[in-house]
């Protein structure tokens, strides 16, 4: 069995004083915390990276790659994932040099591999005792402006509070985010939007203008009024819609029951892309929903405020951005698909005692985030409180209390025609084409209903259809 990282490293370097436990393993460690279930180290690394990252995979099984030309820093991966280790050379002529060019006191601690006293020349540990981000120096964001998002990032993942000049160091040079390569941007954004304090680093992020250069979309939505039906501005709503997701997490029973709570906890926590779970991914559709209202408010002659088709055009800004931020294209379509069908479920409120079909059409239509998209819908309007919202309210989550459940049914099992295309082509005299698909679609939706069962009901049925029709 190979040894693990730490082990090997610290044969590796035995005597040379090569390299350093450096950031957030030897943050963790004060605060007597695990970042998560694989463990992930960063060292400090003197002289070439290269040559001790790939040995270090040689000697405990994993594979090295460089991560950063100019930085020249190097990854190692466990083969199964189970661990990974970062090797930076020294930015600058000694450790403390290099400690002293991080972005964060809590950051810039080291220890020596085999273990010792903590090399901490910015009082890094005072800082995690007093729970205070504090840049290492007024040239902390000036020299890489994606350490504001980090900021930001380490506020809502620690709930630390940021010391008053800090933030004025991150506020001057926030313009200067523009020019960050979106890729890098993500990378922050995702653990950012992530984070159980995702909301105190948002209002950080808006404080010291890094949502107004990264997100001006959102920014945009300042100030926009909207009807009396909502009590709050659309950036303002936004962030309710965020935090009403992050509750729906948390406790969805009230809403959605327990036996189906329990599934949606499930559904929820499966990953989706750009190593979010579909929960996380929820999270950017609720940040995202109503990007579109600042391009499409208009106000009726009588003085109607409305945003006619701001879900549609929401979608394809939805997709624009996760694009100009190098998400993946997996991601910016789920997410969009959240935008797009986030008003469906309100449309049904009016109608009482569903029928199967309506079930099926809302279902249908919002594949494949039938799950997720009920669940943003709930969040939306629970965070929707003008003029007369109780009613509104409660009629919205007893319908969704009927729906989710459906739509976690379909997820798994959703329904199909009881014939193939190419028999009913030949029983109904049909050539193959978009006509059959079309009465499949209806087949699909009359077995949902429970108004057909057999291939020969479907055959009878569509004969009925073809003769009416």
């Amino acid at each position: 069995m190979s040894p693990g990282p730490l082990a090997a490293l610290r044969d590796l370097t035995a005597g040379t004083a090569r390299a350093w436990l450096v950031g957030g393993a030897v943050r963790d460690e004060l605060l007597a915390r695990t970042a998560g279930p694989a463990p992930d180290y960063d060292l400090a690394v003197k002289g070439d990276a290269r040559e001790l990252a790939r040995a270090l995979g040689h000697a405990a099984d994993g594979h090295a790659f460089l991560l950063s030309e100019e930085f020249g820093a190097w990854r190692v991966k466990g083969r199964e994932a189970e661990w990974q280790v970062d090797l930076t050379p020294l930015m600058g002529e000694s450790l403390e040099q290099d400690l002293r060019r991080r972005d964060l006191t809590i950051n810039a601690i080291a220890r020596e591999l085999g273990g010792g006293e903590l090399i901490d020349p910015c009082g890094g540990a005072a800082d995690i005792s007093a729970r205070t981000l504090r840049a290492v120096g007024p040239e902390s964001f000036s020299s890489d402006p994606l350490r504001i998002v980090r900021l930001a990032r380490f506020q809502a993942e620690l709930g630390f509070e940021v010391e008053a000049g800090t933030e004025r160091l991150a506020e001057s040079s926030s313009p200067k985010l523009v020019d960050v390569p979106g890729e890098r941007v993500f990378q922050e954004l995702q653990q950012l939007i992530s984070a159980d304090g995702v909301l105190a680093g948002l209002a950080l992020l808006q404080r010291v203008g890094g949502v107004e250069a990264l997100l001006p979309e959102l920014h945009a939505l300042r100030g926009v009024q909207q009807s009396d039906f909502h009590h709050l501005d659309v950036y303002e709503h936004t962030l309710a819609t965020l935090a009403q997701v992050l509750e729906l997490e948390r406790e969805p029973e009230p809403v959605f029951g327990v036996g189906a709570s329990a599934q949606l906890r499930v559904v929820l926590a499966e990953p989706l892309a750009n190593e979010l779970t579909r929960g996380q991914a929820l999270r950017f559709g609720a940040l995202l929903h109503d990007i579109a209202k600042s391009r499409t408010r208009a106000v009726s002659p009588e003085g109607r405020v409305s945003f006619f088709n701001h879900d549609s055009v929401g979608a394809a800004m939805t997709v624009e951005i996760l694009g100009r931020l190098r998400a993946s294209e997996r991601l910016a379509t789920h997410v969009a698909a959240l935008t797009r069908q986030h008003l469906r479920l309100g449309f049904l409120v009016h109608e009482r005692s569903l029928s199967k079909r309506a079930v099926y059409r809302y279902l249908s239509t919002c594949a494949p985030v039938e799950v997720d998209v009920t669940v943003l819908s709930v969040a939306d309007r629970l965070a929707t409180l003008g003029r007369n919202h109780e009613v509104a309210v409660a009629k919205h989550v007893e319908l969704a209390h009927q729906i989710l459940p459906a739509a976690l049914a379909y997820r798994v099992d959703p329904p199909k025609p009881p014939i193939r295309g190419d028999q009913l082509a030949k029983e109904i005299g049909l050539t193959p084409g978009p006509r059959i698909g079309e009465l499949l679609a209806e087949l699909t939706e009359a077995t949902y209903a429970g108004e057909i069962e057999t291939e020969q009901q479907a055959i009878t049925y569509v004969r009925e259809q073809m003769l009416t029709g």
